[in-house]
Order: C-alpha cells, then structure tokens, then sequence
C-alpha cells in the first residue's frame, strides 16, 4: 500500500509516521511537500502533527491554504483515505474536510500524557479492526485540543455514527475529568459523512511499539490496512485480545 505523508514547515510527527509505516508495518510511505501539487497515486495520505506554520493565527489556518491540500480535498474527492493526527486534525477541520473545530485546551495549559481512547464504531475504514468499544492506551500533545461544534452538527455526528474516538477513564467510562482537554462529550476524534477522512487529536503512531509503552494504536493503521486490503472483519488476533 502506498501512503504519504505531509511536510509542512514546522511539522514534527511527520518522521515517527514514516518509521511505523516503513519500519513497523513494512508499506511503502513516503514524504509529500507543502507546495507539492501532484501527489501521484497514493492510498492513503496522512497529516501529521506538530506545529505548523508554527501555528500563527490559529493551529491550521495556514496550513489550509498550502498548495498540497488542494491535491489532499481531490484525494478525498474521489473516496480515498485521509487520516490527521493532532495538528493534523486541526488542519482538516480547518480546511472543511471535517466538521467542528479545536479549540485551546479547557486548562489553558498543553497537555502531553497517556490517556485512555473508546473507539465508539467498527464502522469505518481506520476502526474496522477493533472490536466494539475497544479502549486504548495512547499519548496526546497538544494545546488546542478541544472539540467543539453547535449542537446541530454534534447531533448529526451521533446519528451518521462519525464519532469515531472518545476520551473514557481506564474501566472505559466516559466522564468529564477523562478528557484532557474539555472536548464536547469527550469527542476525540470523527470522521466525514462519507467515512474516508478521519481526524484525531491523540497519536496512534506513538502508541505502535510495545517499547513506547504501548502498542494500542496499531489497531488504527490494522484497520486502514484491513480496508486498503477488502478486509473489514477483525482480525482473529484482535479478538483474543490481541491488543
């Protein structure tokens, strides 16, 4: 499978997405620049976190206008996979490929810790290899990481099933003082009407090697491949528990 990842200038997740793309799941992965307009054949693009444009004005809002994500809305434009990580997701929010907002951090500090994810639906191509309800252990590090929509678009997030990610305690409860960063019934990440684009401010990719401590997000790049590949059910090592 063939994935790219962007490079904007103040980008710094970009690499650990290379290394587990490359290096933990074997897939052909490759950078894509912010002023690239043709990005060739891909199957999945990724926008990674970090700061970029150093996060002048807004997180994202200048990233929006870059030349490369004119290539990222035809991408998904057609049906293929778009995933933003963090600033990433900032970024796709921004651009309108995603509904809501991120908004500063509820205590106004940034957050860089472990947290506990609920992936809400098997119903989508970055969640189809998790079991129901499945928690995961993984960091966040952000400062604006905090969901926001009006009610109206919240409403049609629950009935299209686009919430994706939630922030829950340990026992998979989802309570207030889970969420690092006061995110709208604890959304942490959604996708698109049409189910091809996923945002999430949490790392996956720090969370795909048991020597980082956990090995819990490597559910999510199982579930893009499993989609890439035709195959949608989970995966008989997922249900033993695998992760």
């Amino acid at each position: 499978m063939k994935f790219g990842i962007i490079q904007f200038p103040g980008s710094n997740c970009d690499l650990d997405k290379l290394w587990v793309l490359q290096d933990v799941f074997k897939q052909e992965a490759r950078y894509l620049w912010h002023k690239d307009t043709d990005i060739g054949d891909l199957d999945c693009i990724v926008v990674p976190g970090g700061f970029s444009y150093g996060d002048y004005l807004r997180t994202g809002a200048i990233a929006r206008f870059s030349p490369v994500m004119k290539a990222v809305a035809d991408h998904a434009a057609k049906g293929k996979l778009v995933i933003g990580i963090c600033n990433g997701f900032q970024i796709l929010c921004e651009a309108g490929l995603l509904p809501g907002a991120l908004l500063r951090n509820r205590s106004l500090q940034f957050r860089c810790e472990h947290v506990y994810v609920r992936i809400e639906t098997q119903k989508s191509p970055f969640t189809c290899a998790a079991r129901t309800h499945e928690i995961m252990r993984i960091p966040v590090a952000h400062g604006e990481g905090c969901y926001f929509a009006d009610p109206s678009t919240i409403a049609e997030l629950k009935k299209n099933d686009q919430i994706l990610f939630r922030y829950v305690d340990a026992s998979g409860k989802v309570v207030d003082t889970a969420s690092p960063n006061g995110s709208i019934e604890n959304i942490a990440g959604v996708c698109n009407k049409a189910r091809n684009v996923c945002g999430m401010m949490p790392h996956p990719e720090r969370a795909s090697e048991e020597v980082l401590g956990s090995a819990d997000g490597r559910v999510v790049w199982e579930s893009i491949l499993n989609h890439l590949r035709g195959v949608e059910s989970v995966p008989e090592s997922v249900l033993a528990g695998g992760h």
